[in-house]
Parts: C-alpha cells; sequence; structure tokens
C-alpha cells in the first residue's frame, strides 16, 4: 500500500551525481519532495541530516551512502532501488513485470557507465583529489574513451534501432536517466561526445525529446537544478578529452 507521507530524498547538495536520476523522475512527474539536504541545517536539513542516518541515528536500514529515500516507515538506498520503487507510484514504468525487470536492468546499466565516466577522473580512488592521481587519469581517459564509451552508447543506440523505445514507448524513469547520461557526458567530454553522438543518433534524439519536455524543461532553467561543476560525477578537465579516433567501432 502506498503511503501518504512526503517524499525525502536525502543527497549532497551541492552536485548532481547519482541523485539526479531521482530529481528528474519527481519533476517530470511533478511530484513534491523535499531535498532534504539542500534545506537549512537549523530546520533539519544540511549534510547533517544524511549523517544521522548513516551512523544509525535514525530508524530504519542504515544507508552506506547517499542517495536514499524516507517515505514513512521505508529507507531505501541506490539509485536504481529507488528508482524501481518510485517508478510505479510515479506513472514511469509500464505495469507488467517483464517491463519493470527491462527499466531495472538498464538502469543499472546506466548506473555502471556512470561509475566508469566518474573513475576516469579517478582511477586510483575517491579519497585522493584529481591532482594526486591526474598522471592515472591521463592513461584511463583514452582507453575509456575508446573502448568504454562506444561500448556502452552502442549498446543503447542498439536497443533504441531494434525495439524503437528503452523501456516502452510511453517516457519511462529510464529515459530520464539517458538524458541525464548525454548530458553529463557532454559536459565532461565535449569534443568527444560532438564526434561521437552522429554515431547515435537515436540516442541524441531520446536526449533532445526528454530535455523538450515541459516539466523537463523547467527544472533545467530553474535553481532546483544543481549545475555540473568539478565536484560530481561528470566532471570537466580539458586534458582528458582527447580526440577519439574516427575509426572507433560501436
Amino acid at each position: 500500500m502506498i503511503t501518504a507521507a512526503p517524499y525525502e530524498l536525502y543527497y549532497w547538495p551541492t552536485i548532481q551525481g547519482r541523485g539526479e536520476p531521482i530529481r528528474l523522475a519527481f519533476e517530470e512527474s511533478g511530484t513534491a519532495y523535499v531535498d532534504v539536504a539542500r534545506q537549512p541545517e537549523a530546520e533539519g536539513g544540511g549534510t547533517a541530516a544524511i549523517m544521522r542516518f548513516i551512523k544509525g541515528e535514525e530508524p530504519g536500514v542504515i544507508p552506506l551512502a547517499p542517495p536514499f529515500l524516507k517515505h514513512g516507515d521505508l529507507i531505501i538506498a541506490q539509485t536504481a532501488n529507488i528508482l524501481q520503487y518510485l517508478a510505479p507510484q510515479l506513472g514511469l514504468v509500464p505495469e507488467d513485470e517483464a517491463s519493470r525487470l527491462r527499466a531495472n536492468q538498464l538502469m543499472l546499466t546506466i548506473m555502471d557507465m556512470m561509475v566508469e565516466t566518474h573513475d576516469v577522473h579517478h582511477p586510483i580512488g575517491p579519497g585522493l583529489y584529481y591532482d594526486d592521481q591526474k598522471d592515472e587519469a591521463l592513461r584511463t581517459a583514452p582507453l575509456f574513451l575508446r573502448e568504454r564509451l562506444p561500448k556502452f552508447l552502442g549498446y543503447f543506440e542498439r536497443l533504441l534501432a531494434r525495439d524503437g523505445y528503452l523501456v516502452s514507448p510511453a517516457l519511462s524513469y529510464v529515459d530520464l536517466a539517458a538524458f541525464q547520461l548525454i548530458e553529463g557526458l557532454r559536459y565532461a567530454f565535449p569534443k568527444t561526445m560532438f564526434a561521437f553522438e552522429p554515431r547515435v543518433p537515436l540516442l541524441a534524439a531520446l536526449h533532445a525529446r526528454v530535455a523538450g519536455r515541459p516539466r523537463v524543461a523547467a527544472y533545467l532553467r530553474s535553481a532546483r537544478r544543481v549545475r555540473f561543476n568539478e565536484r560530481g560525477i561528470f566532471r570537466n578537465y580539458p586534458e582528458l578529452d582527447v580526440a577519439p579516433d574516427p575509426d572507433i567501432r560501436f
């Protein structure tokens, strides 16, 4: 049974990161939610609100890290898991089990790609600054852009070419997440994406359709949308955006 309690999203207040696909689902569906850590600490917000759960000071399953969602008595962590719970309530996934399994599979694949994208600029570990592992990042970036990026983008393009959609003809939360993925890659690797996007026209068209949806477009213009910066998953370090080989296979 769906509770009438408010949707409370807990994620770092200064980055898009893994919380952004969840924000996009709320925004596209017109669903009210509280972005808790972006509220003043004096009102129970800020990063202190996140840490209370991580330290086990609040009831419910202890999350390892944000994002996590509080909905009534439920505490749900992991982006794909949160969206698997939310999407039926927000009307962003079909009702049949096969479609829901398909959506979760694709969402997990998108999250895999986001992790690999992050690890380009942090190939040794997140506990070090970029400058502490810049030499390793310079070695990692060409491999990612030559091998992994075409593999992921080509997969989604083939799926769109064969089926005409990622999950179903109706907009799904996976479409929103794919939009965010392309948006982030354009920020992080603009030269590469400029060269690669003609190779994935259906994926680029999907991005454009999502960007043009009224609620999404309004959100992207609003102060609610945290801007890309060099603290999140997608970071723009020009030295890592090496010119791609035109003969790369997708």
